[in-house]
């Protein structure tokens, strides 16, 4: 019946596999879950080297087949996407407070200007401030770097898409409200970045409000929300929002330079050399008294950069119906902000508004981006003194009209409506970010998804099984009410691995539907003397497991009743073997389904007058 070699529906008792054969399956499923190197097999040695090469240098793949035909839709994504990153990358320079032409090579992070602020000073220091800046952008592209280099990238799945929503929030917020120096022309602020903080700043410096400034940023951001409306309404006119911050920008600039906006009080951006800015590797700092702080900036960006970058790649790729791999993602991010921190560069990740007008845009290949970053160093090399008249209210409005964007409330009442627990882990991000600090409320919020996945692993879902009337299916009796059990047989479903952390657990509760069942019976005036646990769903189980399964066996034979295994999977056999926990319920106690147990052992159960072969035709 269950030896294994009778026929096609017995249970496999062959031999546990090898140490190296399961290191090697769990090594591969860990690191190399997509098996990104199948399209190497059966080919011979020349087409695999081009096939690796192609793999880890992208370029190699697509550049061979580039046309023309391509060319005339990357051309204008990248005209497209330059138009917004220029704009955007003076404004998000301004708030990193870096000089603007650092801003033009690439997007930044309030997270690193507020760790490397505590160390230096951008206004008093800022040769120091810059240097730390580029420091902490090198330690963060050798964390992405290492991480897909290892086939880490299991790691940025622990941060929750909750996680990730609440902290763009909070970060949001603290941003707009940053915003509120420029946008009502204050000239004192505070440096802190706390909600409190920065209101009672406000508060403090009201007799510096500027009308004129406050009106024409009120006009500038209506004018970017307007745009933002309408490409929500009209997809295809993406280009209107692409163009919006660069409109401002120009308008900006004029009004300055023919209103003498200065003489006024609307502060603008000032002088901005023309040229690519000089190689930045002797500015790397490692000085024990100042490398804490650009670590401990470039782990946490690099990680969110990381996480938020590789989301939004594979929301496109979904749309797109293609597939990336987060690890090669991972190294590019790497290298990126690695050569980027020697050539004067800022932090940069995949901001999802440019990633949405690069591909609303048309793009066909990455060429997209070789076009915007010839236009990034045309403007750097000729045009980045005509944008020294631009006002630091345009750039706040640019900034805050960015911002608003990140605030996911309908996001965040679709987690209050489909999960609790989801929505609590999203506002402790939202709201430590944004009255403690944003390491901390990250920290928090990463902390409450871990503990829930900790609870889910130590208390997990067990459930009685019960046959579904006219079937041979046996489901939850508690999702189907009218599944009924079969007399003298109790079958139980464990729906998770058993480890250390949840083996004594699943020992009491298993023991617990066993006295349960117990009482029912005897009202029944019949006795429970089979417990199935059907192990279809347990994937592992370590030497504590299986020594829980020996106390639960030894409980039920004090009860007079019997352990049956049902479909125990390939890991789980192989652990139950070694340690002879089959030998000691003997080969007789396995089957491959509920169904074949009962049918195997309903002439075994005594003392139930209700077991008949009429009564038990559904099973």
């Amino acid at each position: 019946m269950t030896t294994g070699t009778e026929d096609s529906r017995s249970v496999n008792f062959g031999a546990p596999r090898s140490f190296g054969t399961v290191l090697k399956s769990k090594v591969k499923e860990t690191l190399f879950p997509d098996d990104p190197f199948h399209l190497l097999k059966n080919e011979p040695f020349g087409r695999r080297f081009l096939k690796t090469l192609q793999y880890f240098i992208p370029i190699c793949e697509w550049l061979p087949k580039y046309n023309l035909s391509f060319f005339k839709y990357d051309l204008l994504a990248g005209i497209t996407i330059a138009s917004l990153a220029i704009p955007q990358a003076i404004s998000y320079a301004n708030l990193a407070k870096i000089p603007p032409v650092i801003g033009l090579l690439a997007a930044c992070s309030l997270l690193i200007a507020e760790t490397i602020g505590e160390l230096a000073s951008p206004t008093t220091d800022q040769e120091l401030y810059i240097s730390l800046v580029f420091t902490a952008t090198f330690f963060s592209g050798l964390f992405q770097t290492a991480l897909g280099m290892l086939r880490l990238g299991i790691l940025v799945d622990f941060l929750a898409h909750s996680t990730i929503t609440g902290f763009m929030g909070g970060t949001a917020v603290l941003i707009c409200l940053q915003q509120m120096k420029g946008l009502l022309g204050l000239k004192h602020f505070t440096k802190s970045t706390g909600v409190v903080d920065v209101l009672k700043a406000i508060h403090e410096n009201r007799h510096e409000f500027n009308w004129k400034s406050a009106l024409i940023g009120v006009m500038f951001l209506i004018f970017l929300q307007f745009t933002r409306f309408v490409k929500k309404k009209k997809p295809k006119l993406f280009w209107v929002s692409a163009i919006g911050p660069m409109a401002v920008v120009v308008a900006g600039c004029l009004f300055a330079y023919f209103a003498h906006a200065e003489k006024h009080g609307i502060a603008i951006v000032g002088p901005l050399k023309k040229g690519i800015n000089e190689p930045s590797v002797n500015r790397l700092i490692f000085d024990p008294k100042f490398v804490y702080g650009p670590i401990k900036a470039g782990l946490i960006t690099g990680l969110i950069a990381l996480a938020e970058g590789i989301a939004i790649g594979r929301s496109f790729a979904i749309a797109t119906n293609e597939q990336i791999d987060g690890n090669k993602e991972m190294v590019a991010y790497g290298l990126m902000n690695i050569v980027g921190s020697m050539t004067s560069c800022y932090l940069t990740t995949g901001p999802f508004s440019k990633t949405a007008v690069n591909v609303n845009a048309g793009c066909k290949t990455p060429m997209s981006n070789v076009v915007q970053a010839v236009c990034m160093m045309m403007v750097l090399l000729f045009l980045a003194p005509l944008f020294s008249y631009t006002p630091q209210v345009a750039l706040s409005a640019i900034i805050i009209s960015a911002m608003l964007g990140l605030i996911k409330y309908k996001k965040a009442y679709y987690l209050f409506k489909t999960d609790k627990f989801d929505f609590v882990i999203c506002m402790s991000a939202f709201f430590g970010v944004s009255f403690i600090s944003m390491d901390m409320g990250l920290i928090i919020s990463v902390g409450l998804a871990l503990l829930r996945a900790l609870l889910y692993m130590a208390r997990p879902a067990t459930c009685k099984l019960g046959n579904i009337p006219n079937s041979k299916l046996y489901r939850d009796v508690e999702q189907y009410p009218g599944a009924t059990a079969i007399p003298g047989f109790l079958v139980l479903q464990v729906g998770s691995p058993i480890y250390f952390a949840n083996a004594n657990y699943m020992k009491e509760r298993i023991l617990r539907w066993v006295r349960d069942e117990n009482e029912l019976a005897m009202a029944s005036e019949y006795n429970v003397e089979f417990v199935l646990l059907d192990f279809g769903a347990v994937t592992a189980i370590d030497t504590t497991g299986v020594e829980s399964l020996h106390e639960v066996q030894r409980n039920l034979e004090c009860k007079g009743m019997k352990m049956i295994i049902i479909n125990p999977r390939i890991d789980v056999m192989d652990k139950l073997m070694v340690t002879k926990f089959i030998d000691k319920i003997g080969k007789d106690a396995v089957f491959l389904s509920n169904e074949d147990a009962i049918e195997a052992l309903r002439f075994s159960v005594q003392g139930s007058k209700q077991v008949d072969e009429e009564g038990l035709k559904r099973s």
